[in-house]
This record gives structure tokens, sequence and C-alpha cells, in this order.
């Protein structure tokens, strides 16, 4: 990678979800950052449905065994993992948006990123929450250069892109139809492979979708660039 390529900072709900939204744009980028916000087990042990039909008997189990998998995706795709302290809401102890952005923008300020990729919180309420943490963080950091993808799976509900675009302008966020930069070095039908090999990594959550739940990520990734307008973040004043 060139000194003058971007280098990218992947922020992702779940293990996956980098890969599964993002992995051919990933297999570009050589030391790209995938930052997993719910990378945490419970305590106490449980289990819960997801975890059961992920193969597991225990969340401590589902989270090193999903561990193992991203480390061996990330690896295909030769980024870099970090991971968050948080816990997804399926086990109860979600953090607020405030406790999330506040330790989300001190990771990204710790990173030599300059791109930085967001979900659009599509559907699921995990990615939802890491949205609205990433759009209450975009304000005081648009010095940097920011995308959001398009969840693979969940984009599949109706309307629900349409939704948080709208929302984002309602935020003062500008978002337009564009692409991060790609090393065209590594040709799409490389691109491609090296994506589906990253995503059959994650071995439990595929059996958990079942055989065709997981078909979309397949699919063309969908990325807009976002830019922030000088009034989005603030606050109106109190009236006097």
């Amino acid at each position: 990678m060139s000194e003058t390529s971007p280098r990218l900072f992947v922020v992702s709900p779940h293990f996956d979800d980098a890969v599964f939204s993002c992995g051919a744009l990933l297999a570009t980028h050589p030391d790209a950052v995938v930052c997993t916000v719910f990378a945490a087990a419970p305590e106490p042990d449980m289990q819960t449905e997801w975890d059961l039909k992920a193969g597991f008997t225990s969340a401590h189990e589902s989270v090193n065994a999903r561990t193992l998998e991203d480390n061996c995706a990330l690896e295909l795709l030769d980024a870099v993992p970090v991971r968050m302290p948080f816990r997804d809401s399926q086990y109860l102890d979600s953090p607020s948006i405030g406790k999330l952005a506040a330790a989300l923008e001190e990771t990204i300020y710790r990173s030599t990123a300059n791109t930085l990729v967001m979900p659009l919180g599509l559907h699921h309420g995990d990615h939802a929450l890491v949205y609205d943490a990433c759009c209450e963080i975009l304000p005081r950091l648009s010095h940097l250069t920011w995308f959001a993808y398009e969840d693979a799976i969940h984009r599949r509900q109706p309307g629900v892109v349409e939704a948080r675009l709208a929302d984002l302008a309602q935020r003062g966020i500008r978002a337009t139809p564009a692409h991060p930069s790609v090393d065209h070095r590594i040709d799409a039908e490389r691109q491609a492979l090296l994506k589906r090999e990253a995503v059959y990594a994650y071995e439990s959550q595929l059996r958990a979708f079942g055989p065709h739940g997981y078909e979309d990520v397949f699919r063309a990734e969908h990325y807009w660039q976002l830019s922030v307008s000088r009034a989005a973040g603030r606050r109106t004043p109190p009236a006097r």
C-alpha cells in the first residue's frame, strides 16, 4: 500500500459484519482496521437462541469461537482486528449511545486511519446503536473521510435504506453514493475470491443464518460518502 493510500477503519457491530458488508473493499486495503464493537462475553454465562442455532452451548463458547473465526477471516484479508469491550443485545447488557460514542471516538483517535467506514445501521438493533454512536462522533471528526456501508443481509428489508438516508438528512449529514478508493492491482475477481474465503471462515454464523439466509453477502457492496453541514451536531442554546 502506497503512502498516499487511505488507511481504512471499518466499524463492525458484530464479528462478521465488516467482512459480510465490506469484504471486497477490505481485500484491496491491506492493514485496514476492523473494529468490532460487540466483542465481549456476558457475565454470568448464558445460552441464547441465536448461539444455539450457531451450534454453541453457551455465550462464552460462542464468543471464543467467533473470535477465532474472525481472526481467520481478517487474516485472509490482511486486516487488523480491534475489539471493544461491549456485549451485543442478545446478552442483555447494551451500552448507552453516549458511552459507546465516547469509547469509539477514543479508539478512532488512537488509530492512524484517515478514512472511516460505518454501518448504515439497518434493521438490527445493535447495528442501529452503532450507527447512532457514529453519527454522534462524525461532526467532531469531520476532518476525516467518512463512508457508510449498507449492512449486508439486513439491507434486504424493504425501505430500510431509504429510511436511514432520510434520517441522515434530518441530522444534517449528506449521503452521496460513492465508493472508497481501491487498489486496482487487485482485480474484481480476486476481490470476490478473497471475500468468499473470508465469509466462509464464519462457519457458525452461516450455520445460524441457514443455507439461503446469507446469499446477500455475495451481492455488490454499496457505499455512501458522508459529509456534515456546519450546523450538524450543534445544540440549540436554551431560551432566556
